[in-house]
């Protein structure tokens, strides 16, 4: 039967089109949006809005102007420059999901330049991750496999017929597309046997028919002289390899509570239906009445990243916008440290994202923004400003702006009530909340 919470949104008396779902939409989606974009959504219908979110064309001055600070970042070899290129593409992207779902591939084919010490390796894999971010699964396995810096990273270098080295194919079985359980050693040994000969020489991968194994495999029950292309077919064939991106795709959109056995089983068929499509997945989840029920509303704790590049869209903190290098050291301070994930496992997310001393962190964070020390003129943010140009002018209206904006709450919590006339520290306390940590 199907699940019936993967049928369109309609709204209802129930499950109303309003602020508090179009602010879900975007947070969730993307970070987050400044106030006359939620108004826009929420005057149209939410078929709208969703075209909007999906739209994965960006615009040729922003991908022009991304691809000369990203040169200058390479040709520097500093990775903390690459950090604040990624940062300003999430910064001012116009198309914020695409941003979303390539940190979200980061972190599933975690990948760690402290080990691959190069910047433009790094660089080319965050490409190859946003080109197919919304790809057939297949196609992101089939490129991510052969990109150079997960090569050096999981030591394909010393993979030859005579020692076969199995980092890997069992990084490649557990992690990317089986899980744990569906495999056994024996299919790790004879998968690492079909990736022999695959390395990387000046930067580019190469696959050396001397150094491979061809040499007849069983893997997962099917017999051949298998090469490194007839294993990723195989692994993308399996079903589990469909389960596994349903639960990526729901970890990523859904909080922790909404998510069951059922309901991964039902995308999982579909995604084999379509062809292991991720933007299929996407697209039913974002349209789902899944994603906008009450259960999944202000349920998943926002990473670092996701924080203060939220935080910085939806105020409109962008003339002059915060120094995405100092963005980059916040990052990193408080645990989501780009491009240096701290294992094959990437980082834990959820409730690990909220240790003490990150929590005092984030209200830092919300402080330094706010009183503009993240920018380079030192220019304090004007919460009353902002909230009279959409026409909030009196303390209650200004307050519950910011529930509105920042919360996706209609009215300011009465516990805030008394910093209705110091609209700054009331924008620090919101963003310092539990409910401002979460997305």
């Amino acid at each position: 039967m199907p699940h019936k919470r993967l049928e369109p949104y309609r709204p209802s008396e129930r499950s109303p089109w309003n602020t508090e779902r179009v602010v879900h939409l975007h947070r969730r989606a993307g970070f987050a949006a400044s106030w006359d974009r939620i108004m826009r959504d929420v005057q149209e219908e939410p078929e709208a809005a969703i075209d909007r979110m999906l739209d994965a064309r960006t615009s040729p001055d922003f991908e022009k102007m991304s691809t000369v600070i990203c040169d200058a970042a390479v040709g520097s070899g500093d990775i903390t420059r690459l950090k604040a290129w990624w940062l300003y593409r999430m910064l001012f992207t116009p198309n914020p999901l695409v941003e979303r779902l390539t940190l979200g591939w980061h972190n599933h084919f975690a990948t760690s330049n402290a080990k691959i010490n190069d910047v433009a390796l790094m660089r080319n894999q965050n490409e190859l991750l946003r080109t197919f971010a919304v790809a057939k699964f297949s196609d992101l396995l089939a490129a991510i496999v052969k990109d150079p810096a997960i090569l050096i990273w999981l030591d394909a270098d010393a993979n030859r017929k005579e020692h076969p080295n199995e980092n890997l194919a069992r990084e490649l079985m557990e992690l990317f597309t089986l899980g744990v359980g569906n495999y056994s050693e024996s299919d790790v040994k004879e998968s690492a046997r079909t990736l022999t000969g695959w390395t990387v020489a000046r930067g580019k991968f190469r696959s050396d028919e001397n150094l491979h194994d061809a040499g007849e495999k069983t893997i997962l029950g099917k017999t051949g002289s298998w090469n490194g292309d007839d294993l990723l077919n195989i692994l993308a064939e399996h079903p589990e390899a469909s389960r596994r991106l349903a639960f990526r795709v729901c970890e990523l959109f859904l909080g922790e509570s909404v998510t069951n056995e059922q309901l991964i089983e039902e995308l999982a068929d579909g995604l084999r239906e379509n062809r292991l499509d991720i933007s299929w997945a996407v697209e039913t989840l974002l349209r789902s009445e899944l994603f906008f029920s009450e259960n999944n509303m202000n349920n998943r704790i926002m990473s670092p990243t996701h924080f203060f590049i939220g935080a910085s869209r939806a105020l409109e903190i962008v003339d002059p916008p915060p120094s995405t290098w100092l963005l980059a050291e916040w990052s990193k301070r408080l645990g989501e440290d780009l491009f240096n994930p701290p294992n094959v496992f990437g980082w834990a997310g959820g409730r690990a994202w909220l240790t003490s001393r990150a929590v005092i962190g984030r209200a830092n964070f919300a402080k330094a923004l706010v009183e503009g020390e993240l920018t380079a003129e030192k220019k304090t943010f004007d919460a009353r400003a902002l909230a009279a140009k959409y026409g909030f002018v009196k303390e209650k209206e200004v307050g519950d702006f910011y529930s509105q904006l920042l919360l996706g709450r209609s009215n300011l919590p009465t516990q805030w009530s008394t910093l209705l006339s110091d609209p700054q520290r009331l924008v620090v306390t919101l963003l310092s909340s539990a409910e401002g940590q979460i997305g």
